[in-house]
């Protein structure tokens, strides 16, 4: 029987990721591409996961992407990871995806996005992580959205 991981505080997941938008990011509407930033999320969802259970991932699952607000050339798109619910080897990453003005610092919360991801050990093979520790009310509240989350997930299979 393998040995019992310590469980692990949300906060030590957490990862930020910044990219300015380019013209090659952009349609010829000076919208961002919605798959290059499905791409940047899955980067961050990934690296908050791969930072909580300390080993490689691949991606599962992702739940739908609703783009609220166009992103557009020449904003600074800051993502915002952190793993919100563990399983035996999976876990959940909620990305948040904000476009910035870099000259007005004028944010806009575009879209949040939920993706489950499966650890694996040196083989290639689903290996267990710790377990998710809340810390505040807020990450418990978190936490319990994640597993229902998850629930219906397993439920739709």
């Amino acid at each position: 029987m393998p040995e019992r991981l310590a469980p692990k505080p949300i906060s030590a997941s957490r990862t930020t990721l910044s990219q300015l938008m380019h013209p090659e990011h952009a349609n010829l509407l000076g919208n961002v591409h919605g798959g290059w930033i499905m791409k940047l999320v899955d980067e961050a969802g990934a690296l908050a996961c791969m930072r909580h259970a300390q080993r490689k991932v691949v991606t599962v699952t992702i739940d739908s992407m609703d783009f609220r607000q166009p992103i557009r050339l020449g904003d600074l798109v800051i993502l915002n990871a952190e793993v919100s619910y563990t399983g035996r080897t999976s876990m959940e990453a909620a990305v948040q995806v904000l476009a910035e003005n870099p000259i007005t610092g004028e944010q806009t919360h575009t879209n949040t996005a939920y993706l489950v991801y499966v650890a694996l050990d040196d083989s290639g093979r689903p290996t267990p992580v710790p377990q998710l520790l809340a810390e505040t009310e807020d990450e418990k509240q978190k936490m319990e959205q994640a597993r229902e989350r998850q629930q219906r997930r397993l439920q739709e299979r």
